[in-house]
């Protein structure tokens, strides 16, 4: 940081505000102990897809669209509406001669602006600019590692981290850079004063800045975005980060070492592109052809949802529930709740985000780790702990511990290489032993306790209650079952987990929730907020185990009354789960017997357990009724909610400005991995390497890779996810809609700008409003929501 003596000209102020802009234009990316999908063009919501693409194009060499053929082969088979695409391309100036023609041409294929590194590696013939990312990124592992290396990195400032080692690494010099290690040790201390002296000697301008350092930290790949992530959670809880900038001021100072090291023969190059650089970015006419392309094929197949939906009759009453169940809004949940309400009619599902209300910092049994289990939109409000006996706690550590020292030792550089030739063989017994045992229960944590005075605890009972819409009409049982992936060998596994509870499974959750809701002195509590729980309905918690379709009942409490509804749920359970499994099996490669898919999650060498949220293209908030019975395939997102129950409609506020948007991140993070796997994706899976315990890399070496694996998103012939944005349908009166969205800016832009499409529904007559920058137009036809009877 800077001292009172040290004063920046107005210049130098305007740069340093340009830094501060770029890396907003950055997505976080966040460690895999709790990963969470991000939308990685999160910077970019607040223009439209065209100049994002121009953009990006500058920034990454980045394309966002999908290649051109297939967006022919969509035409050709009817699945693009040609005359969809005819009124996209006239919005955008184009004509459908020259769509036609742009299909017939070769993909573009866009290249980023020029980096020092870039310029001076084309002019010396050596590979300067992939030392540099070797560089910063073995720094880097060391710096952020979170308890994977056995010798820590020292505490410090990244700045100061980084000159530190790069004070000592010989490496630059033996590639033939002489000098780096006595350069570095004549920088500034202080981080911005480094900045401003890397900006005077390469020249930067406030007009150049911008772009500039977007591409400087683009090119930093997952490690530039993990340290936004970082910056992101400080600022979201009230504080604030200087890591990001730091980082680019390590970046920043190569490119000036590189210039001046090479100043004579990159002066007339680097000139050019830092002209190029402050130039405006404005879409091509390729880009504005992509975007109509894209547009025309999503709204025809928001089409084909409406047609779908339109099919459905809904009943003209509602015979009350013997059995509620109440799961996640995850698209893979929407294929469980078909199947267990075609096998019990007195079952009725209900769809809520899956932290179920309850943003909770949560201690494991016999565990100091702080887990959130929230939304990462959200500071976890609760603090909560499984506790259990004294005795059975210390057994615990003691184990947790020896495993730890365990796994030290055959890591150590003493060690390691003869306790591999020794004990190799034993572990064929071992891998065998733990792909069986992933089809064995699990054994159950204490039930979690939350700290909350009374008070608290009805008004968070009323509240969640309140968003559920399950005011009145509760059923004898009440199961809440959140979702998690039993899996192994898997470093995204956090990324199979449940996202409304931050990359962790949603046990936790539901049992707090359960837990509550059981509770004497809460549902009193409840009464004088005009929540009556009739006195024979319980609550039990579940686990959905989205491998292997099997749910875990967690008996916290006793229900000695309940047993033969009790029985009724598990026999549901386990029907319904075997129909899930079957269609499920359809879909993963080599799934040839349904029965099995729960072997998958513990066989060390699959890539693919499950498909996770790959398919996700639609959101969907209205009242179960009106979706019951239609096929959405696994990919819908389904919010139970009355807005006539609604008062002041502070339930849809909710729901547009968190499930909504968490669900929007997830779509463009499978979109972003599917159609810029380079940029947006984590790579190969059978190359990556855990650096860190925060991320991977491809092989021995290089950047950090942010994203799904491409494992994740293509099933070796072809993509499994279909990148499409994600529609959005909410039953509620536009004019309420609308005013949420003028008090949420960032919202509104997402819509807006074309990143996800918003459509309201009206029960009482079947029609359908599409959103468009702030005016409703009524949809032809009809179609939409079936009419309540």
């Amino acid at each position: 940081m800077t001292t009172p003596s040290q004063i920046f000209t107005g210049t130098e102020l305007e740069i340093f505000a340009a830094a501060q802009e770029a890396a907003t234009l950055i997505a976080p990316a966040f460690p895999l102990a709790a990963t969470v999908a991000v939308n990685p063009f999160l910077g970019q919501a607040g223009q439209g897809r065209a100049q994002t693409a121009a953009l990006l194009a500058r920034v990454g060499g980045i394309r966002m669209f999908r290649d051109r053929a297939d967006y022919a082969a969509a035409l050709a088979a009817g699945r693009l509406d040609r005359a969809v695409l005819q009124a996209e391309a006239q919005a955008r100036g184009l004509s459908m001669a020259e769509i036609e023609a742009a299909l017939t041409r070769p993909t573009p294929a866009p290249e980023a602006l020029p980096t020092v590194a870039e310029l001076a590696s084309a002019q010396s013939g050596q590979r300067l600019a992939e030392l540099v990312e070797d560089r910063i990124g073995t720094w880097a592992a060391a710096h952020f590692d979170q308890g994977q290396a056995l010798w820590p990195a020292p505490d410090g400032s990244a700045y100061g981290s980084w000159k530190a080692f790069a004070t000592r690494d010989l490496l630059p010099g033996i590639a033939g850079l002489p000098g780096i290690c006595t350069r570095v040790a004549a920088l500034p201390q202080d981080a911005r004063t480094a900045f401003a002296e890397a900006c005077r000697v390469l020249g930067v301008t406030p007009w150049s800045a911008r772009t500039y350092f977007q591409r400087l930290l683009m090119g930093m790949q997952g490690w530039g975005q993990y340290a936004r992530h970082l910056d992101w959670l400080a600022a979201r809880d009230g504080g604030r980060d200087t890591v990001l900038f730091e980082m680019l001021v390590i970046r920043l100072v190569w490119d000036m070492m590189l210039h001046e090291a090479h100043a004579g023969q990159l002066a007339k190059g680097w000139e050019g592109a830092l002209v190029r650089f402050a130039t405006p970015v404005e879409p091509s006419q390729d880009d504005l052809i992509d975007e109509a392309l894209q547009d025309a094929l999503e709204r025809s197949e928001e089409a084909g949802l409406l047609s779908r939906l339109a099919g459905q009759s809904c009943p003209a009453v509602e015979v009350p529930a013997v059995i509620q169940a109440a799961f996640c809004i995850d698209v893979r949940s929407e294929v469980f709740r078909r199947a267990l309400e075609s096998v019990d009619a007195g079952i009725q599902t209900i769809g809520f985000a899956g932290f179920f209300g309850l943003a909770a910092a949560h201690r494991g049994f016999a565990s100091d780790v702080v887990e959130a289990r929230a939304p990462v939109l959200l500071r976890p409000g609760v603090t909560t702990q499984s506790r259990g006996w004294a005795d059975d706690e210390r057994d615990h550590r003691i184990a947790a511990r020896a495993t730890r020292a365990w796994g030290r030792f055959r890591m150590a550089s003493v060690s390691a290489f003869a306790f591999v030739e020794a004990a190799g063989p034993l572990y064929v017994g071992k891998l065998l032993n733990d792909t069986v045992a992933r089809a064995k229960p699990v054994a159950q944590d204490p039930a979690p306790v939350a700290d909350l005075p009374l008070g608290a605890q009805v008004d968070a009972a009323a509240a969640i209650l309140g968003a559920m819409s399950l005011t009145k009409g509760f059923a004898r049982l009440v199961m809440i079952a959140g979702h998690g992936a039993g899996v192994t060998n898997a470093p995204h596994a956090s990324a199979l987990q449940c996202g409304a509870c931050g990359g962790h499974a949603g046990d936790v959750n539901a049992r707090l929730l359960a837990g509550l809701l059981n509770d004497d002195a809460v549902r009193a509590g409840l009464v004088a907020k005009g929540i009556t729980v009739p006195a024979d309905t319980r609550f039990i918690a579940g686990l959905h185990d989205t491998v292997s379709d099997k749910v875990t009942l967690f008996a916290d409490t006793p229900l000695p009354d309940h047993a033969a509804d009790l029985s009724r749920l598990t026999q549901a359970l386990e029907r319904a789960g075997a129909i899930t499994r079957t269609e499920r099996a359809a879909t993963l490669p080599r799934a040839d017997r349904p029965e099995g898919l729960g072997l998958r999650g513990g066989d060390w060498s699959e890539l693919r357990p499950e498909w996770g949220l790959a398919g996700c293209a639609a959101f969907i908030a209205a009242p179960r009724r009106h979706t019951t019975g239609v096929h959405l395939g696994g990919r819908a997102f389904l919010h139970d909610y009355d807005w006539q129950a609604d008062t002041g409609f502070g339930v849809l506020e909710l729901i547009l400005t968190a499930p909504v948007v968490v669900a929007s991140w997830i779509s463009l993070q499978y979109y972003g991995s599917s159609v810029a796997p380079a940029a947006f994706g984590a790579g190969n899976k059978l190359l990556h390497n855990v650096t860190g315990g925060i991320g991977v890399i491809e092989g021995n070496g290089g950047m950090l890779r942010a994203g799904l694996p491409w494992q994740s998103v293509h099933d070796g012939d072809a993509l499994r996810h279909d990148p499409l944005r994600l529609t959005v349908m909410i039953e509620a009166p536009v004019e309420a809609i609308t005013g949420i969205l003028e008090r949420h800016g960032g919202v509104k832009a997402l819509f807006d700008n074309g990143w996800l499409a918003l459509m309201a529904t009206d029960a009482a007559t079947g029609q359908v409003r599409r959103y468009e920058r702030g005016t409703w137009s009524v949809l032809p036809g009809g179609a939409g929501l079936p009419k309540a009877a």
